[in-house]
């Protein structure tokens, strides 16, 4: 039988230690050490291999040697010859055995003209290391899709055997190498490093009621020899090398993208390097022309002393990417596309009430339902925390409505970061260089659609002690002298609490932090000839990658969290905190709609639900989305699952679920919330949120900043001073330089130049990005035809949505899809390009 091999071989860019592997590749060929194939039969069993499937002649890959492995990115295709009896039936598995020196990517094995049945798929996309490697040879399955109780017998055990090989050995496991395939939980324990310094130690996070946190992949590096609970850091030349399976390691074309983009966001040292910019206050800037040189005339380091310092400290790829040769000006980024048409719009009431539904955090404003404002934090700890907002602050701007009247018919809302933030405030402020606010800002839905701000709670802990409650301002809008100035002011305390909101809560947390246990069961419980696996596997690429990046780089001590975030200190410490109010079931985006009350059920509106803004343009468009998915998973489901019953029997199902709940989030195993995963309804919603958060909440979430956040006064993520109270001299700079005490307030140069830095990486799609409604597998990714189609409706859907996403942000009544930037709202499109777009929902959490 005539087969196609399609692998990729090592590429040795990325390191020197594989030079010359081709070489001895060559050497191998001609002693006779090739890559062999050997396909299992599925139909005829081999007594003496324990019941499994008969074993056919090995077959080899030729001309190996003749295609090198050089600084291209490619895919190489080979002819391989099966010999396969008849006699033997349908091949279910494939062995594969590398005897070569360096491991290779295989993509996938195609063969033609089986007996009595046509073309075998063979999907693998896995990394093959060589045989001396493996205890056991690798095996890769037919594109056939089996429920545990369906599969072929012969397959069973080899079925069984590849999960015990990805489960590992749990605390035997020693150091794990790169060729390992383990997945297994940790804490994050890996955080800190109290060998440095006291002020490097940080908690353990996850395993405890003070510290509560989903799990990460273990590693299983070695303790601290000063601290037994702690795991060890990597020094920061080999910060990209921490231990993920390899097969969840970025692809090549990924890793050559994230290298040539991301040098100055991923080290420490970057931190230092920024710090030694050359201007005339290096730690401020001077006015808001001073901001506008990042994008239009660069800042210009010292390059010939930070080279020296850093040469030894980082690997010369990141050097080469950081520094120009010819001493050009290298921070100067992209211009937002928030400032590209007018340079003051973000600076309007319209702007800062619009990108509350159509910005890059549009999942925090709720419908008011209590006037004045109340709060949920124990009184006995925190005494009255009810807001002073009265009604005589906001009545004259309700078109001649009560409060009452406006609550009634749905017209007031609230972005509340008060509650989240208060427990906190007193240390962030005491401890750390930040000086936050807890925040309340009340708005107004106008018969345009549009959203205006009515007043601005500004809270801080009572000086005596928390127990006396919160001490309050409230600000309103003005549009001249120093109330004009101060109300400027107020709109950016309120963007600091809920642009640090938006990323370590609403973007790591729930997005990147939430999802990494979902990857590791679903790897150790369920085989990938499950149908759940296949569904689920594609919103899974790089999430355990870009998760180990960030404990390195920014989740660490003076990482660029702590760095650029206004917890500082206390970032993690923070998102610890809220995950305890963390619900899966309601990052459903219906459900999360309800619960803020910006939705209720209607079975005559769209999808089934109204919004209660109509022109609510995450909403509008994420419920497009949401319904595609939801449409495609319950397609999918039916084909396998025919009962309740046989979601509840399905032992790797079940397993999965159990070990979710109970290892992966464990510290939140006994919330009642949980589904039970017995019915049919409660696979496909889980299925559907998994992939909605894994997409397109995450796509919401991240590829918006640089094009919003990227000029850092719209969203500042720090702020270094209180409001400015009367006869001080900070009121007086109010008066006579209001520009300059804004800037001085927010985020300081260096730390804009770090978050910024970081945000650009993080807002890029890179060239191998598979998005929504696509596969990087083949076709034929499964042999069920049901599916397939299923899957190309699913796709075609996306491509409708999305030209209808095109029409409502030309509709120039709605209001809230563009603003007065003439930034459209395009975060949900389904596709997009390379680089900076603004747009496009990828398959996974990847960035």
């Amino acid at each position: 039988m005539k087969g196609t091999v399609v692998l990729r071989k090592k590429n040795n860019v990325f390191g020197s230690k594989h030079v010359g592997s081709s070489i001895l590749d060559g050497l191998h060929d001609f002693l006779g050490k090739k890559i062999s194939f050997q396909l299992v039969s599925a139909e005829n069993a081999a007594p003496a291999n324990n019941l499994k499937g008969k074993l056919g002649k090995p077959s080899y890959l030729d001309d190996w040697h003749t295609t090198a492995a050089g600084l291209a990115i490619e895919d190489a295709k080979f002819d391989v010859t099966f010999k396969w009896d008849e006699k033997l039936g349908v091949p279910g598995a494939l062995i594969v055995k590398n005897e070569h020196h360096s491991e290779f990517f295989l993509k996938s094995v195609t063969i033609q003209d089986v007996p009595n049945h046509g073309e075998v798929h063979f999907i693998c996309n896995s990394w093959v290391y060589p045989t001396d490697l493996y205890k056991k040879d690798r095996i890769f399955f037919t594109n056939k899709t089996y429920l545990p109780h369906q599969t072929p017998a012969l397959l069973n055990k080899y079925r069984e055997e590849e999960l015990e090989i990805l489960r590992g050995k749990g605390k035997e496991d020693v150091m794990l190498k790169e060729h390992d395939r383990v997945y297994d939980y940790a804490y994050y324990n890996d955080l800190g490093n109290s060998e440095r310094g006291p002020e490097y130690a940080r908690p353990v996070f996850g395993g405890s009621a003070e510290y509560p946190y989903p799990r990460r992949g273990r590693t299983t590096r070695p303790p601290l020899k000063t601290d037994p609970f702690t795991e060890s850091r990597l020094p920061i030349t080999k910060g990209l090398g921490i231990y993920v399976p390899r097969d969840e390691q970025f692809g090549l074309l990924k890793m050559a993208d994230f290298l040539g983009d991301s040098v100055k966001s991923l080290s420490q040292t970057g931190v230092g390097l920024v710090g030694a910019v050359v201007d005339k206050t290096p730690k401020e800037f001077d006015s808001f022309q001073d901001v506008m040189k990042m994008f239009e005339g660069g800042i210009r380091l010292p390059q010939s002393q930070i080279i020296n310092q850093l040469r030894e400290s980082i690997p010369s790829e990141f050097l080469k990417t950081v520094f120009r040769s010819d001493g050009a000006p290298i921070l100067k980024f992209p211009m937002p596309d928030l400032i590209k048409e007018d340079k003051s719009a973000w600076r309007t009431d319209v702007e800062f009430a619009r990108e509350m539904v159509a910005g890059i955090h549009p999942l925090a404003i709720r419908r008011l339902e209590e006037f004045p404002p109340v709060s949920t934090l124990d009184p006995e700890a925190y005494g009255n925390q009810r807001s002073s907002i009265t009604e005589d602050h906001i009545r004259e701007k309700l078109d001649a409505l009560t409060v009452d009247e406006a609550i009634k018919s749905n017209r007031l809302f609230i972005l509340d970061h008060h509650d989240t933030m208060m427990p906190f405030i007193r240390k962030i402020n005491t401890n750390t260089p930040s000086k936050v606010y807890a925040t309340r800002t009340i708005l107004f839905l106008k018969n345009d659609g549009t959203l205006t701000p009515l007043a601005i709670e500004l809270s801080l802990p009572h000086p005596d002690g928390d127990e006396f409650g919160a001490i309050s301002e409230v600000y309103r809008p003005a549009e001249d002298g120093v109330e004009s100035s101060l109300w400027q002011l107020a709109k950016a305390y309120v963007a600091v609490s809920d642009s640090g909101y938006h990323q370590l809560i609403s973007h790591w947390l729930h997005t990147h932090a939430v999802m990494e246990p979902f990857v590791i069961a679903t790897h150790r419980q369920m085989s990938v000839l499950h149908p759940v696996y296949k569904l689920l596997h594609p919103h899974y690429r790089d999430t355990m990658n870009i998760n180990s990046i960030a404990r390195q780089t920014a989740l660490n001590p003076k990482g660029l969290f702590e760095e650029a975030v206004f917890p500082r200190t206390y970032a993690v410490e923070w998102t610890s905190k809220l995950y305890k109010n963390w619900v899966f079931t309601e990052h459903a985006l219906p459900s999360d709609l309800i619960k803020r009350g910006m939705a209720v059920k209607d079975s005559e509106s769209p999808h089934g639900y109204k919004l209660l803004i109509e022109d609510y343009p995450y909403a509008v468009d994420g419920l497009e989305i949401w319904s595609a998915i939801e449409t495609w998973v319950r397609e999918y489901c039916s084909f396998y699952y025919k009962s309740d019953e046989m979601v509840a029997s399905d032992p790797e199902l079940q397993s999965w679920w159990k070990e979710l709940r109970e290892v992966g989030h464990g510290d939140k195993k006994d919330e009642k919330w949980w589904p039970s995963m017995q019915t049919f309804e409660e696979l496909t919603e889980t299925c559907t949120t998994i992939i909605w958060v894994a997409s397109a909440l995450h796509a919401a979430l991240n590829f918006g900043q640089y094009p919003y956040a990227g000029y850092v006064p719209n969203r500042p993520t720090i702020s270094r001073r209180f409001m400015p109270k009367p006869n001080s001299p900070e009121y007086e700079e109010l008066k006579t330089n209001p520009d300059l005490l804004f800037l001085k307030t927010i985020t300081s140069q260096v730390q804009s130049l770090i978050g910024v830095a970081l945000i650009e990486l993080l807002s890029r799609h890179s060239s191998d990005e598979v998005y929504l409604g696509k596969r990087d597998d083949i076709p034929e990714w499964t042999s069920d035809p049901i599916p397939l189609e299923a899957f190309k409706k699913f796709g075609q859907k996306l491509e409708e949505i999305e030209d209808k996403i095109v029409e409502r942000n030309n509709d120039g009544s709605l209001k809230n899809r563009v603003g007065p930037a003439n930034l459209p709202y395009t975060l949900l499109y389904p596709s997009s390009g390379v680089g900076i777009t603004g747009r496009g929902i990828p398959n996974s959490i990847s960035t």
